[in-house]
C-alpha cells in the first residue's frame, strides 16, 4: 500500500475527487494549508496600502492506495489539478506498512 499526499490549489478539489472517483478511489482526507514554493506568494493592495501575501492557500489530500492502483491516482490527480500555470501543487508517495480500520479490525488493503 502506498499513502499518496498531494498539494492542490482549492478550485481543483471538486475536480480530483471526482476524477479519484472515477477509477474506484473514494475515501481521501482533505486539510485546508498554506505555503508556499517557487510561487513565492504574492502582492495585493488593501485599502491603499500593499503587502505581500506569503503563504498562499492550499488544499492536501491524503488518500491511501492499494500498489496497483498507485499509477491510476497519480494520472488522475495530475489530469484534474493541473492548470498549467505556476502553483499546480506537488504529490508525495511513500510506503505504509499498516492499516487497520478500528471499527471491524480488517488489517491490510481490506481496511483501506
Amino acid at each position: 500500500m502506498k499513502k499518496i499526499e498531494a498539494i492542490i490549489k482549492p478550485f481543483k478539489l471538486a475536480e480530483v475527487k471526482d476524477a479519484l472517483h472515477e477509477i474506484g478511489i473514494e475515501g481521501m482526507t482533505v486539510t485546508e494549508v498554506k505555503g508556499f514554493g517557487r510561487q513565492k506568494g504574492h502582492t495585493e493592495i488593501y485599502r491603499g496600502s500593499e503587502y505581500t501575501v506569503d503563504f498562499l492557500p492550499k488544499n492536501k489530500l491524503e488518500l491511501v492506495v492499494a500498489d496497483n492502483k498507485v499509477d491510476a491516482a497519480i494520472a488522475a490527480i495530475i489530469k484534474a489539478a493541473k492548470t498549467g500555470k505556476i502553483g499546480d501543487g506537488k504529490i508525495f508517495v511513500t510506503n505504509i506498512e499498516q492499516a487497520i480500520r478500528i471499527r471491524t479490525e480488517e488489517k491490510g488493503e481490506q481496511a483501506v
